[in-house]
């Protein structure tokens, strides 16, 4: 099993655009091949408040490239992108694939 992880780096006056973004992806994740853990944002209790993560698992490295193909064609998250894109909410964006050990 394999995890990605998508760090981001938002505009801290459009977390309400990025919380958007974040909603609207766990269908096109999954009609996609992902298995989305979940959308993070930090709290305002301790530490930087303009990051966000999101994970999503993947059986294989090889379902993970069929993944970020199918979703580069899927309507939905080619609009979602656009929104993303479009509101600025999203200054940088880094992945990292992970695996897990426990």
């Amino acid at each position: 099993m394999l995890t990605v992880c998508i760090r981001y780096t938002l505009d801290i006056h459009k977390i309400a655009d990025f919380e958007r973004y974040a909603r609207d992806w766990p269908e096109p994740i999954k009609r996609c091949g992902g298995k989305l853990i979940g959308y993070y944002l930090p709290t305002k209790i301790a530490g930087p408040t303009n990051w966000a993560i999101a994970l999503i698992d993947f059986p294989t490295l090889t379902a993970y490239e069929q993944y970020r193909e199918a979703l580069m064609s899927d309507p939905q998250a080619k609009s979602n992108v656009e929104f993303a894109d479009g509101s600025g909410c999203i200054q940088v964006e880094d992945r990292v694939v992970l695996q897990r050990v426990s």
